[in-house]
């Protein structure tokens, strides 16, 4: 397993729990992690709380591949993290869609 760029896969359920063009918020562990689905069905994941004043991210608007702060409108590219201010950004996650689950996968954030 060395070679597994991921130290832990987690099956958050069912991608109906999340409607097209929204964002909805997992606990694991003691991270908050927003899943969005976009209206073309591509799944993103993000930290959900914003760096400027730790606006709830699954909160927020989407589209075209990124997620407006319903705080104070902050804009963050769902792809890389990279904020709309200079120096912001997100960790973002890797996510997938298998046989109708959601699978969030988590990287050792120790490498």
């Amino acid at each position: 397993m060395a070679d597994t760029p991921y130290t832990a896969t987690v099956n958050l359920g069912r991608i109906t729990t999340i409607p097209l063009g929204q964002g909805r918020c997992y606990v694991i562990g003691t991270a908050e992690i927003a899943v969005f689905r976009q209206r073309d069905g591509r799944l993103f994941a993000t930290q959900n709380r914003c760096p400027h004043r730790q606006g709830p991210l699954a909160e927020g608007v989407i589209g075209d591949n990124r997620v407006i702060c319903p705080l104070h409108a902050h804009q963050f590219n769902l792809e890389t993290g990279t904020g709309s201010e200079p120096g912001e950004c997100v960790q973002v996650y890797a996510v997938q869609e298998v046989n109708g689950d959601i699978l969030l996968h988590l990287e050792d954030q120790h490498s």
